[in-house]
């Protein structure tokens, strides 16, 4: 079940939102730009704000479906189900989903950094924990303005507020991985915090656009 959830959210993920839409309004690859991540703050700056905002949504939708499609087949729960069944199905493809989006095969494996999917990801599995590192992690964007801090907050916590309603070893363990992902993709934005290099969000008014998340 679990490699069978994987595949399938994979096969989810590898549904590159910024590539294509990079292609279908300026033919171009918005990885040859930029942060050269196919994620939505790169298409901000190459294609526009609109454009940032479909691929966004479009990611954490992409996240959302392949949870509720693997959690119908295997009898799996999450946020929006009945209660008492395992969020095992659908967080596996959730995992899967972020492993599409980050790795996918027909891009040579260069794709984007997974925050959008994340989210949507902790949304289907446990809405009040994402609601609550929602609240922290844009607070933290609103005060900063550094959104590679933020999202890194958010998928930190995550798993930590999991612990504190008592879910299961696994549950947690997984989503610290989809941490740990998230971490070792963002490893750029982490030197350039550090060095009080990193490009903070502007949203009107300066070329420099948003930073990489």
């Amino acid at each position: 079940m679990r490699l069978i959830c994987l595949l399938i959210g994979y096969g989810f993920g590898c549904i590159q939102t910024a590539y294509i839409t990079g292609k279908a309004v300026k033919k171009v690859d918005v990885r040859d730009y930029g942060s050269g991540s196919a994620g939505m703050t790169n298409v901000i700056r190459v294609v526009g704000k609109r454009a940032g905002l479909v691929v966004f949504i479009c990611d954490v939708l992409k996240a959302i479906a392949a949870f509720v499609v693997c959690s119908l087949i295997f009898r799996g729960g999450g946020s929006f189900f009945l209660a008492g069944f395992p969020l095992e199905p659908g967080l596996y493809a959730g995992l899967g989903v972020l492993l599409g989006h980050n790795f996918p095969f027909f891009l040579k494996f260069k794709g984007g950094k997974g925050i959008a999917s994340s989210l949507g990801v902790m949304l289907v599995l446990d809405w009040r924990a994402a609601l609550a590192v929602y609240v922290i992690g844009f607070c933290v964007i609103a005060v900063s303005r550094y959104v590679s801090l933020g999202s890194l907050i958010m998928v930190l916590l995550f798993p930590l507020i999991l612990v504190g309603l008592s879910h299961h070893p696994e549950i947690v363990v997984i989503t610290l991985i989809m941490a740990a992902m998230a971490f070792f993709l963002h490893r750029g934005n982490i030197q350039r915090l550090l060095s009080g290099t990193e490009r903070k969000l502007v949203l009107s008014g300066n070329r420099a656009g948003p930073p990489d998340c």
